[in-house]
């Protein structure tokens, strides 16, 4: 809608330079200005791409934190296995429910989002709303979850202990965090590795397009 309305602001502008009524097409120069800072946002991760083992976990690491969930609350573990083995989003994930995970099928149907704010609402595009294969780990993971699951109105699969949408930092505070440092995997100063949900997204993104005797698309056993 918002593209719809600068374009035509933008022929009615050019119109009016046309009749001598306007001096500038203003539509026509923000345009350009977006096309710029999209190019530099470019640029920028051309210059800053990266790199497995510093922002990308590596398979052995990922192998070790999957061992030291084992010896977590449910929760974290099933949160986790699910991002790492789905590439689901932070935001996803927290607005996950029962009624989109099948079992039967074996995938994951994306239909909502929790935003910053803890609001449920859809995803940002189109292509957000999609279904994703579930593997054997993730899935298991997610049936023991669900039988110690706080009962959530919203039907919520990660629900907080009232039933309400998880914060982000808790995932990572309670969960990702410390299975790093329980794993051994951390810093030169001893602090986890990886800080954000984001790593694991893009670890599941180079784990399905390795090739097997790289570590792609081979499952750890639970």
């Amino acid at each position: 809608m918002v593209r719809k309305v600068r374009s035509a602001l933008s022929i009615l502008l050019g119109d009016a330079m046309e009749r001598g009524l306007v001096n500038r097409n203003v539509a026509r120069e923000l345009r350009a200005r977006r096309k710029a800072g999209a190019e530099r946002k470019s640029e920028r991760r051309q210059k800053g791409k990266l790199k497995a083992g510093v922002d990308i976990p590596l398979a052995e690491e990922i192998r070790a934190i999957i061992q030291a969930l084992e010896t977590m609350p449910g929760r974290h573990r099933a949160v986790i296995v699910t991002a790492i083995f789905t590439g689901l989003r932070a935001s996803e994930l927290r607005g996950l429910r029962w009624s989109d995970i099948d079992f039967h099928k074996k995938e994951i149907r994306v239909h909502q989002r929790a935003d910053r704010y803890n609001v449920i609402g859809r995803p940002k595009s189109e292509a957000g709303e999609r279904a994703v294969p579930a593997p054997p780990m993730a899935l298991n993971a997610l049936r023991q979850w669900k039988l110690q699951c706080p009962e959530s109105e919203l039907g919520l699969a990660f629900p907080t202990k009232s039933g309400g949408v998880v914060q982000h930092t808790d995932i990572v505070n309670r969960g990702l965090i410390p299975a790093q440092l329980k794993a051994g995997v951390v810093t030169a100063d001893g602090k986890a590795k990886y800080t954000g949900l984001h790593g694991l997204r893009h670890f599941f993104a180079s784990w399905c397009i390795n090739r097997k005797v790289d570590g792609g698309s081979v499952i750890p056993r639970s």
